[in-house]
């Protein structure tokens, strides 16, 4: 049987980019600098559309709602298709970007969402968003679970 949503969501969100270690320290430190427009501006070319969300939808990185932890900072502006979340506290950054509901893409659900949030920012643990220099424990800052 299916399930029905009562009130289904008018978009959902797919993830453009996840970024940490060195990479997030760069764009920490633009949000310092330049506030989270200019973030949000420079991440913009991490998204190449339908590539972006092909990949997203194929490895399950699309939410009913934006992901986010208890330490972390999410600015959505008005009118923009991009929402910006980022934790000084783990050193990461995210940007994700909105996706129509009524597309036939699948919904991670809150319990699996969190355990790849974690596991990307695990050290050792392969994610396909992540360079591979960037895989190394010694990149890695701290567990995260959302």
């Amino acid at each position: 049987m299916f399930y029905t949503h009562p009130n289904p969501p008018a978009s959902r969100w797919i993830s453009v980019t996840f970024l940490q270690g060195d990479e997030a320290d760069e764009v920490l430190a633009l949000i310092d600098r330049d506030g989270t427009t200019a973030a949000i501006e420079h991440l913009r070319h991490w998204d190449y559309g339908e590539e972006t969300t092909g990949a997203a939808l194929e490895n399950g990185y699309v939410y009913e709602r934006i992901p986010a932890g208890s330490t972390d900072r999410t600015i959505e502006s008005d009118g923009s298709t991009y929402a910006l979340t980022y934790s000084t506290t783990f050193g990461y950054v995210s940007l994700l970007r909105r996706h129509p509901a009524d597309s036939e893409s699948e919904l991670v659900p809150a319990s699996r969402a969190s355990a790849m949030q974690t596991a990307r920012a695990r050290p050792g643990v392969a994610d396909t968003w992540v360079a591979t220099r960037d895989r190394s424990a010694s990149r890695a800052r701290h567990g995260v679970a959302l």
